[in-house]
């Protein structure tokens, strides 16, 4: 299921005309990057925890030519789900 599948879902859902349905979703979804960008943690009860993470800094190798590369730490985006949805997909 992509964003326009998922929109589409939501408008028969809900009886919303599909292009209202699009405009909500990218609002959600551009407000949950803004949320993750400024360093909060956003929780959807019964759904999960999105929040990012700093990944430490590591010396890697280049597969190519086996030269080592330094990599700089930099922060991730994470999700962890909750107990709703591990037992829903179960």
């Amino acid at each position: 299921m992509n964003k326009t599948d998922l929109a589409a879902a939501v408008a028969a859902k809900t009886g919303m005309t599909k292009k209202d349905s699009e405009k909500i979703l990218g609002i959600t979804i551009e407000t949950l990057m803004e949320a993750l960008a400024k360093g909060e943690k956003v929780q959807l009860v019964g759904f999960g925890t999105f929040e990012t993470k700093t990944r430490a800094a590591r010396t890697a190798k280049n597969p190519r030519t086996g030269e080592s590369v330094n990599v700089e730490a930099t922060r991730v985006p994470t999700f962890k789900a909750g107990q709703a949805l591990k037992n829903k997909v179960r």
